[in-house]
């Protein structure tokens, strides 16, 4: 027998604010959280902007001498995750902690560290480098650190699937929790790639968009004058926990959590397919192991990067797992607002579909001047809207043609089957 796996708490660092009533608030007001790179000099790179975390101090979370132990991703990943257990109204000391754990995903780990790490190498020897910079950069260590933190002793592991990672970590949580391998689970993403050889990199692809001047309006999804993704950082964290050990508790149900897709595009290194065969075979996938059917959509948290092409081929996925209910449901790219988080951005990205049902409030795709005509759904154009959302769907697409969806509903008291 399944069990059925619901979502109790949620913890979020993003450049929206820090805490999810932070989060919410710029996202459901329409507020961008880009502005001009502050965390280096960026003068000599092509793109200058980015959506950093402004507001965030480890000390707030962290005793100092481990957070000076911590690269900022590890940070990020444990203040989300005490705003989680919070949130939960989750007492460790009551619960089997051989049978709560933590998947986390990151794209990237401890850049910033690794970037430090190698300026000290040049300029000072290799007997100068930090005996922790393995343990602070490698990836895993937000999921090491976060089990070390809380005393979780369950399933723990790390996805690393580029910008699909925190889904991979969601969906593979959701699916150990439905088997029986645990009871509370920790899932979720953190990124904090703001280092100079990251935006060097992602310039060079040609993948960031260049609107310098105007930072606010750089991310636009589905825009016809849209020329790239802005990159951002943060985290997000959510705690979810099978049906039973929530009620046996008296937890307040967020929302459940209902199927979960992957798939692989096996055609680029970077681009998707024209066709967006990938990310539809994902979606139904997760429509499937929901079972469910397209019309029980109410709103998808689109991938949607802002870049060209990655917009088109996922606006064609989209009709195709849809069809004419594609006209009907309501997309958007919360990107817009708050950048792409890279490994990070699931989980945030889903904590926006929890809040969409919480609050039966549609999050917007902001900077919807110009319609390309080869995007022409319902993205929630400019300010969000009431709506009816009792089931929300969130893409992830990663870099070497990696998908993932996840599916959430509204939680019903004694359904023994899903929304609808």
């Amino acid at each position: 027998m399944r069990n059925r796996v619901v979502i109790t708490g949620m913890g979020a660092v993003t450049p929206l604010g820090t805490g999810v009533e932070a989060f919410r608030e710029g996202l459901f007001s329409g507020r961008s959280g880009v502005g001009p790179i502050t965390r280096f000099d960026a003068s000599g790179l092509e793109t200058r902007i980015g959506a950093e975390v402004r507001d965030f101090n480890p000390l707030d979370f962290i005793d100092r001498k481990e957070a000076r132990r911590m690269d900022r991703f590890v940070q990020f990943a444990i203040a989300a995750a005490q705003m989680a257990l919070a949130d939960a109204g989750l007492d460790l000391d009551h619960v089997d902690r051989d049978r709560a754990g933590v998947y986390m995903g990151s794209g990237i780990g401890g850049m910033e560290t690794l970037s430090e790490q190698f300026a000290v190498l040049f300029e000072k020897g290799p007997g100068r480098v930090s005996p922790f910079l393995i343990p602070m950069m490698i990836a895993n260590m937000a999921a090491g650190q976060l089990a070390i933190q809380f005393g979780l002793r369950g399933p723990n592991m790390t996805t690393v699937t580029a910008c699909s990672s925190s889904n991979h970590a969601i969906g593979e949580a959701f699916h150990a929790l439905r088997e029986g391998k645990a009871d509370v689970m920790l899932a979720g993403g953190s990124e904090a790639a703001f280092v100079p050889i990251a935006l060097a990199g992602f310039s060079s692809m040609k993948a960031l968009s260049t609107r310098n001047d105007e930072p606010e309006r750089a991310s636009r999804p589905f825009d016809r004058l849209r020329d790239g993704f802005v990159m951002g950082e943060g985290a997000g964290i959510l705690v979810l926990e099978t049906l039973d050990h929530a009620q046996r508790r008296g937890a307040r149900i967020l929302a459940e959590v209902l199927g979960y897709g992957t798939s692989a595009d096996a055609h680029h290194i970077v681009q998707p397919p024209d066709s967006g065969e990938g990310g539809a075979r994902s979606m139904r996938l997760a429509l499937e192991d929901a079972g469910l059917v397209p019309e029980q959509v109410d709103y998808i948290n689109a991938h949607g990067t802002s870049t060209p092409q990655g917009d088109v081929a996922e606006t064609r996925a989209i009709k195709s797992v849809f069809g004419e209910h594609a006209r009907r449901l309501a997309v958007s790219s919360t990107k817009s607002m708050h950048g792409h988080l890279l490994g990070a951005a699931g989980a945030v990205e889903l904590i926006a579909c929890v809040l969409a049902i919480r609050d039966q409030v549609l999050p917007p795709t902001i900077n919807q001047e110009e319609p390309d005509p080869e995007c022409d759904l319902d993205y929630v154009p400019n300010r969000a809207r009431p709506g009816r959302v009792d089931v929300a769907l969130s893409n992830s697409f990663g870099f070497g043609g990696q998908n993932a969806t996840v599916i959430v509903g509204r939680f019903r008291e004694g359904a023994a089957d899903p929304p609808r």
